[in-house]
């Protein structure tokens, strides 16, 4: 069973997403509250594949919640609920180890799209490292990617990545030193559904930089191309 865990204060928007993701197959864990969340959480051993996080919630907020669930687990999909005019919402919670955002309000299709293909990313983890089983690493200078334990090593220091850091990394090792626009890095990622959302792409490479560059303002392996996208250099 698809587990989510849906945290929303909003009785009317929580209901109508309750809806639809059983209707396609989810199984869904209610919070009212970001207590309420973590609480489920701890209770449930940190079991699910997905929380949808609504940034305003009393108490606690969603961001703070993205953070705790992120320092727990870096495999769970985490999906922001934000505001329409709320511009600093999304780029924050990227920043914090959210995967995506969907902006308020929203239909039923592209909701669904977007859970959709955030859970075929985090569920396809198992699927990729057996295909990569006679390819088990990818190297680039002190840097080593893990394919099989989806891990990225510097001079043999564990540096912790998101799913879809890692998967923005292999990407890059596969391809060093071409320069690669920031929409095919969003469909290679991302998937289809996320024509437009070059943003999602730049704020990811923004926390990657903060990850692995020395100094993140100056980055040496991380190189932006202008006009286009991104390249990585040894």
């Amino acid at each position: 069973m698809k587990r989510i865990l849906l945290v929303e204060d909003e009785a009317s928007i929580r209901e109508f997403v309750v809806i639809n993701l059983i209707r396609s197959g989810y199984e869904v864990f209610e919070a009212q509250s970001g207590e309420d969340a973590l609480r489920i959480y701890k209770e449930q051993k940190g079991q699910f594949d997905i929380a949808l996080l609504d940034v305003m919630l009393p108490g606690i907020d969603g961001f703070t919640v993205c953070r705790e669930l992120r320092k727990d687990n870096d495999k769970i999909g985490i999906i922001m609920l934000t505001a329409k005019s709320q511009e600093y919402d999304k780029v924050n919670g990227l920043l914090l180890g959210a995967d995506d955002y969907i902006t308020k309000p929203f239909g039923p299709s592209e909701f669904l799209a977007r859970v959709d293909a955030l859970y075929r990313r985090v569920s396809s983890s198992s699927a990729n490292n057996e295909k990569n089983i006679n390819k088990d690493e990818l190297r680039s200078g002190d840097y080593v990617l893990n394919l099989r334990n989806r891990t990225l090593t510097f001079k043999g220091k564990l540096v912790e990545l998101t799913y879809v850091e890692f998967l923005i990394m292999e990407y890059f090792f596969n391809n060093p030193g071409v320069a690669l626009n920031r929409n095919d890095i969003l469909v290679k990622v991302w998937g289809d559904a996320y024509f437009n959302e070059e943003k999602i792409v730049d704020v990811n490479v923004r926390r990657l930089r903060m990850k692995i560059e020395e100094n993140p303002s100056s980055p040496k392996h991380i190189i932006t191309v202008w006009g286009l996208g991104y390249k990585w250099e040894e």
